[in-house]
């Protein structure tokens, strides 16, 4: 999944963000509501985890206005140190998929964010396979005729993507969206990279074929 962190408190932001990266995902961090709702009618994100005191822009006029925009999809998990039943219900009523108040959890806030992420595209079952391929999406484990993988969390993110294709085309630019951070030049060849150390990993006989001019596919 691809997730935006909108929290004007640094610390607080990369904490968040590198924990969600330690689970598999890819997470883009900004400190205002202002880049915080350019950045997310911008970018194909899942889950939006928006602070609701934000300077610029309040997180009340992010969420509506991304709850409002019809080309956004990403679902939106609201943090507040506010978390009173009206605070909460005001949230909701903005348009906010989910609310959590601060101080929280860690291990609540990543369980929202995959259950928002799962809502945010079409259902996936836990376990996805093809020709031959298992991916536990839960636990983050692969397999290949019953052998375990030892992929790195940009292999696993790529797989999963070309899994739930189905067999269809995924294109580079799709993997780029929803695998990487806005960091990555999509000119710089890591896609290539990847794709080629996970093609070594899964061994033969070869599963994952380039299609010229659309992506690639399982």
């Amino acid at each position: 999944m691809r997730i935006l962190v909108v929290e004007d408190e640094p610390d607080l932001a990369e904490t968040v963000a590198e924990g969600l990266r330690g689970e598999g995902m890819a997470v883009d961090v900004c400190h205002d509501g202002d880049t915080g709702l350019e950045m997310a009618t911008v970018h194909d994100y899942d889950v939006v985890v928006l602070d609701r005191d934000l300077p610029v822009l309040h997180g009340d006029q992010v969420c509506l206005r991304i709850a409002e925009d019809p080309g956004v999809q990403a679902r939106v998990l609201m943090l507040t140190a506010a978390g009173g039943l009206e605070d909460r219900v005001d949230g909701l009523d903005l348009g906010a998929d989910d609310y959590l108040g601060k101080p929280f959890a860690y291990l609540e806030l990543v369980a929202r964010v995959r259950a928002l992420g799962r809502r945010a595209r079409p259902a996936a079952p836990p376990t996805l396979s093809r020709a031959g391929l298992v991916l536990d999406t839960t636990r983050r484990t692969a397999s290949r005729d019953g052998r375990a993988l030892s992929l790195s969390p940009k292999e696993l993110g790529v797989l999963e993507e070309l899994l739930r294709a189905d067999g269809a085309p995924v294109t580079a630019t799709h993997l780029i969206e929803k695998v990487w951070d806005a960091h990555l030049d999509p000119f710089s060849g890591v896609l290539k990279v990847v794709v080629h150390g996970l093609r070594r990993k899964l061994g033969a006989p070869a599963v994952i074929e380039t299609v010229p001019g659309h992506g690639y596919r399982i």
